[in-house]
């Protein structure tokens, strides 16, 4: 067996400290584990797949484990975005893929997955299978249970790419047998039914790791399993620790990786503040006598510390190092305040539009381009001043382009007329279960100070003030419009309640939100801070055709799953009319106008969001720009790319001239 920290010593290693899997030597403790680009046509990835594994590779990561790879065709999907392992004919891009892995100095794992029962909520072109024709509660019908020749088909499906991959030049295989995929099916005591040989939940999993020996020898051979919560899963952590060592006796693979949850719940949203299974690594590693690698929610040096300290061998991060592919150096460095963090939101990096991206990474560009696309408005262009630059507002946007201008060598101030930064990342921040904006406000604030820029807090400047600056940037947000209902009941916008929530609900137990009907987090935020502040009762009025209807789906069954249980109501089609100040709505039905009461203490708005007016006069060799939502409110991930893209025109100014 390898030993637990690669040396001869019993102590906790330092997440710095080399280990040795198998023959291979990993040059620190950090492993980025599966996800994928999307960056894949036709099954084969692209040279941008390519590009995106170097640079992560390039980062520091000891082992780098691609995800997305599907072993037979109904894993795949219409688009056909996940890498065809089965195929021999892809093999040249699949190399390219794994030296771009080699030549960063990372040890190349290629993660292979069948996805069985759960089609990812695509319209796939083949059946669902699983051991049993047992409904996924994701899923809207029952799979296709396989015979027992077809399973057979599935080993030789798992061998055929395995080979595959490792001919390619991946360094070791990774079987993923968790997130209630295919492997996970025939693992789960609930899902698995069958009266064959496969009814031994571990036979259809040793005989994938036979297989694959045959064709791979000694090198790497890891599995993924997941601590899957809720009835419909049998994989709790009690399950898997008695069946990994059944399995390991039966047939020995090299690591265990182990995470949790199954789809739409593996990937945790902001609301996860701690690694789920840190408490559990001391179980864990009694259990299970291959080296251990522990995934999910790791986040800080501190955390990693205490899980290699409780036994873990290894710690898994995969939306870290989308958010920041140098996120292994710079903790090895003890630099982790240069780290840009993920924030948990689920948004870029689940989309795929077309492929993966970063809310808060303005680097990761689509395929083809150097970062994400992101074009500044020009309000004037007076000449070529290269000298000074304002910044005005330190928002997402603003802090960004203050950040890209400092590391350029230019001189910059930022003015901000609140008296803290942030700007609505701050504001979101305050929300329950949000909290993962405040980390990128605190990144962006601590890498201005790191980089000596002037921010003055509480200053709106003037036009006479921006005269001498050469350059100005706005970056001054949005505003919430307020929705005029008529009556005399208190009503809040939810900017103004996400701000005072904790003081306001004491006094107003009965709280309604008028959402804007597109179901997105400002109404969200607002029902959840109000839960938290402990409102009796809250109900969402909208005029759309249910709650959260904008959100992710990983976000929206996150959401769904807090809410259980909650004093909550939700009435769609319908808007309010009127207050009273008596406490009661009234309701007016968006179909048909019917009229119906609702008591209420205060009732909270979600309107429009409107650019704040730019009335600066530029004065003569005066550059000016704005970003963000100033020109047109967004998202998070377009104040960044815009603050990034103008700092950027301001030194390619500077140069051309």
């Amino acid at each position: 067996m390898t030993s637990r920290t690669g040396t001869d010593t019993a102590t906790a290693p330092d997440l710095a400290a080399p280990f040795s899997l198998g023959a291979l030597t990993l040059r620190n403790r950090l492993v980025a584990t599966a996800h994928a680009t999307a960056a894949v046509a036709d099954g084969a990835p692209t040279e941008a797949d390519a590009a995106y594994w170097r640079r992560l590779a390039q980062g520091g990561a000891a082992m780098v484990i691609t995800g997305g790879t599907a072993v037979a065709p109904e894993s795949t999907l219409p688009q056909r975005y996940l890498t065809e392992a089965w195929r021999p004919e892809i093999k040249d891009a699949v190399r390219r893929r794994a030296e771009a892995i080699t030549d960063g100095g990372a040890v190349a794992i290629a993660q292979l997955v069948h996805l069985g029962r759960e089609t990812l909520g695509a319209g796939t072109y083949y059946a669902p299978v699983s051991a049993a024709a047992v409904r996924s509660p994701r899923e809207a019908s029952a799979p296709h249970a396989l015979s027992t020749e077809e399973v057979r088909r599935v080993v030789e499906a798992f061998r055929v790419s395995a080979a595959n991959s490792v001919a390619a030049g991946f360094h070791g295989i990774e079987l993923h047998a968790g997130h209630g995929y295919l492997l996970a099916q025939f693992l789960s005591g609930v899902n698995n039914t069958r009266d064959d040989a496969y009814g031994d939940r571990i036979a259809l999993l040793a005989q994938v790791i036979e297989a694959i020996r045959t064709e791979i020898g000694e090198l790497p051979l890891g599995v993924r399993v997941s601590v899957e919560p809720g009835e419909d899963s049998g994989l709790g952590l009690d399950d898997l620790v008695e069946l990994l060592p059944r399995l390991r006796a039966a047939a020995p693979f090299t690591y265990a990786n182990v995470t949790t949850g199954v789809r739409n719940t593996y990937v945790p949203d902001m609301a996860t503040t701690r690694p789920p299974l840190l408490d559990s690594v001391t179980r864990l590693r009694a259990a299970i006598e291959v080296p251990l690698l522990i995934s999910q929610g790791f986040r800080s040096a501190t955390d990693i510390g205490r899980a290699l300290e409780a036994g873990a061998d290894l710690v898994g991060m995969a939306r870290p190092f989308i958010a920041d592919p140098d996120v292994a150096h710079k903790m090895v460095a003890g630099d982790e305040r240069a780290i840009r963090p993920c924030t948990g939101c689920n948004e870029g990096c689940r989309t795929f539009e077309p492929t993966g991206s970063c809310s808060v990474n303005p680097e990761l560009g689509p395929p083809g381009a150097p970062a994400r696309p992101a074009v500044p408005l020009l309000l004037t262009r007076r000449g070529p001043r290269n000298g000074s630059v304002a910044v005005i507002g330190a928002g997402p946007a603003g802090m960004e382009c203050a950040m890209g201008l400092a590391r350029a060598g230019r001189e910059v101030v930022v003015f901000e007329r609140a008296a803290q930064p942030g700007g609505q990342a701050r504001l979101a921040g305050l929300a329950a279960h949000r909290t993962g904006w405040r980390a990128l406000v605190d990144f962006q604030w601590g890498r201005l100070a790191d980089l000596g820029v002037r921010v003055l807090l509480g200053t709106s400047p003037s036009a006479a003030e921006l005269a001498p600056y050469d350059q100005v940037v706005y970056a001054t947000g949005a505003e919430e419009a307020e929705v005029p209902i008529p009556g005399d009941l208190p009503t809040r916008t939810s900017t103004d309640f996400l701000g005072r929530y904790a003081d306001t609900v004491p006094d107003a137990r009965r709280v309604a939100v008028l959402d804007d009907g597109f179901g997105w987090w400002q109404g969200v935020s607002a029902v959840e801070s109000a839960l938290a502040a402990g409102a009796s009762e809250v109900t969402v009025v909208t005029p759309g055709t249910g709650f959260a209807t904008g959100l992710s789906p990983e976000n929206r069954t996150q959401l769904m799953n807090r809410l259980a249980g909650a004093p909550l109501r939700v009435i769609p089609m319908t808007t309010v009319s009127s207050t009273t100040a008596a406490g009661e709505l009234r309701l007016r039905s968006v179909l048909d106008g019917h009229s119906a009461g609702l008591g209420a203490d205060l009732l909270v708005t979600v309107g429009e969001r409107r650019p704040r007016p730019l009335d600066h006069v530029p004065v003569d060799g005066q550059t000016v720009r704005a970003v963000g939502d100033c020109v047109v409110p967004r998202r998070i991930a377009h104040a960044v790319a815009e603050g990034r893209a103008a700092a950027q025109d301001v030194a390619d100014a500077e140069r051309v001239s």
